[in-house]
C-alpha cells in the first residue's frame, strides 16, 4: 500500500494505492470515498478489503486533503480528481485492462460522474450513494451550511451549480453496467437516491442491477458488509466489456 501524488487539472492531489501481494494482472478499482475533508476520509483497512478480492485499488483523497493542492468542492471541479485517478490505474504494470469504479455515499455522485466522463470504464457500483444534489440539500439540514459555502448558495440561488453536480441529468452518457446497493433505512442518503437512479437508467435502457436491503442503515453490519463486498466484487469481475 502506497500514498501516491498525482496531477489533476494542474493540481498535485494525493491518494492511496493498494496492490495484491502476488504478482499478476488485476482489474483496476477506483474507490471514491464519501464525506468531505476529514469526514469519510479513505481508510487503509477499507482499501485493503477490496484489494484482497484481487484488484489494484486507487482511492483519491480529493484535492485540498492530506497536503494535496486546491480545495474540495463536493463533486464540482474535484470530480476530475476521480477521472484522473483512472490514469494511475491504467498505467500500473499489473493492470489487466478492465477498470471498475466504486462510490460510497457522496462518492456515488463521483462514481456516476466518472462513468459519464470516462467511456472506458467496465462497471460502476454505487453503495448508499448520492445521485441528486438537490435532494441531498433538502434531506440533510445539517449539511446545508457546508453545501451553501462550498457550492455557492442554495439550490434556489444557484440551481445550475446543483444541476451540474447531479449525474441523473446526464445519465444517458453512461455506457457501462451499473450496480446500485442501498440500505432502505439509510437516513444519511435516503433510498430515494437509488430509486431515482434506477428509474433513470431504465428509462435510457441502460444495464442496471439493484440490491436493496430493507433492514440496513447507512453503515451495514460488519458481517453483512464483508459479504456485500465479496458479492459486489464478484459482480464486477463479470462486467468486463
Amino acid at each position: 500500500m502506497h500514498e501516491v501524488l498525482y496531477w489533476s487539472e494542474g493540481l498535485k492531489v494525493k491518494g492511496l494505492l493498494a496492490e495484491p501481494v502476488k504478482a499478476g494482472k488485476y482489474d483496476g478499482f477506483l474507490y471514491l470515498r464519501g464525506g468531505i475533508k476529514g469526514i469519510g476520509m479513505v481508510r487503509p483497512s477499507r482499501i485493503a478489503q477490496f484489494a484482497s478480492q484481487g484488484f489494484i485499488v486507487f482511492a483519491p483523497y480529493y484535492r485540498g486533503n492530506r497536503g494535496g493542492e486546491g480545495n474540495e468542492d463536493f463533486a464540482g471541479e474535484d470530480r476530475m480528481d476521480a477521472v484522473n485517478g483512472n490514469i494511475i490505474l491504467r498505467n500500473h504494470p499489473g493492470f489487466s485492462g478492465h477498470l471498475h469504479v466504486f462510490g460510497f455515499s457522496r462518492g456515488g455522485v463521483m462514481a456516476l460522474i466518472a462513468g459519464i466522463e470516462d467511456a472506458g470504464i467496465s462497471s460502476v457500483v454505487t453503495w448508499n450513494g448520492v445521485s441528486d444534489m438537490v435532494l441531498t440539500y433538502q434531506e440533510r439540514k445539517d449539511m446545508r451550511r457546508m453545501m451553501k459555502r462550498v457550492i455557492g448558495g442554495s439550490p434556489a440561488k444557484v440551481p445550475e451549480a446543483y444541476d451540474w453536480r447531479t449525474p441523473l441529468n446526464e445519465i444517458e452518457k453512461i455506457n457501462c453496467p451499473v450496480l446500485i446497493i442501498h440500505g432502505e433505512l439509510d437516513d444519511n442518503v435516503s433510498p430515494e437516491h437509488a430509486y431515482q437512479l434506477e428509474q433513470k437508467l431504465k428509462e435510457h435502457h441502460k444495464k442496471v442491477e439493484s440490491w436493496y436491503y430493507p433492514d440496513f442503515h447507512h453503515a451495514f453490519p460488519p458481517l453483512d458488509n464483508i459479504a456485500t463486498v465479496k458479492k459486489l466484487t464478484d459482480w464486477m469481475k463479470k462486467q468486463r466489456s
